[in-house]
């Protein structure tokens, strides 16, 4: 997806949601039109968008906000290519599961699948957001498919482990003795 894809390592309170992450994110903000141009701080990339670009980096080093800001302009102003646009909406959504926001993130890995299905890290980050949801049988889904495009990433593994691991049920038996 070019150089503003990122990859993120999202790391929560609980070990089972320790898994790398990548994608995208979106989110529309009132304060986009006052917005300078990104500067050198971004690492802009030549040739890419240069918000998209700074988007993915500030995503990629953790600063989610503005990843998200950044990436949003990016979406509206520069988004050239539908794949463009696919990636920018998978980068909302890998900030936004991130950020532990399902119900934000979700909309935009389902508008990068609609545009462009080829990408396992929107269904992957799709079906991290359906597990941090308890939706257990849909994160199963959207992790069989990034499975069947990328079979052997370690963010599909994580997630399997992680569906695997919420899926068992514990079982006690008791014995009365006198």
């Amino acid at each position: 997806f070019g150089p503003w894809a990122c990859h993120l390592e999202v790391r929560t309170m609980k070990a089972w949601l320790r898994l790398p992450l990548a994608g995208t994110v979106l989110l529309i903000g009132a304060s986009i039109l006052a917005d300078d141009e990104p500067g050198p701080r971004h690492g802009v990339v030549i040739g890419a968008s240069e918000y998209l670009t700074a988007g993915a980096d500030a995503i990629r080093a953790g600063d989610l906000d503005e990843g998200i800001r950044l990436t949003t302009i990016g979406l509206q102003r520069q988004a050239r290519t539908l794949r463009d646009r696919a990636a920018g909406l998978a980068n909302l959504c890998a900030a936004h599961v991130a950020k532990e926001e399902p119900d934000e993130a979700i909309p935009f890995c389902d508008a990068s699948i609609e545009i462009y299905d080829g990408n396992w890290r929107a269904f992957s980050n799709r079906s991290h957001a359906y597990l941090l949801k308890g939706m257990l049988q849909e994160a199963a889904r959207d992790n069989a498919a990034a499975a069947a495009l990328r079979p052997n990433a370690p963010h599909v593994e994580m997630i399997r482990a992680a569906l695997n691991e919420r899926s068992l049920t514990p079982s006690i038996t008791m014995e009365e003795r006198r």
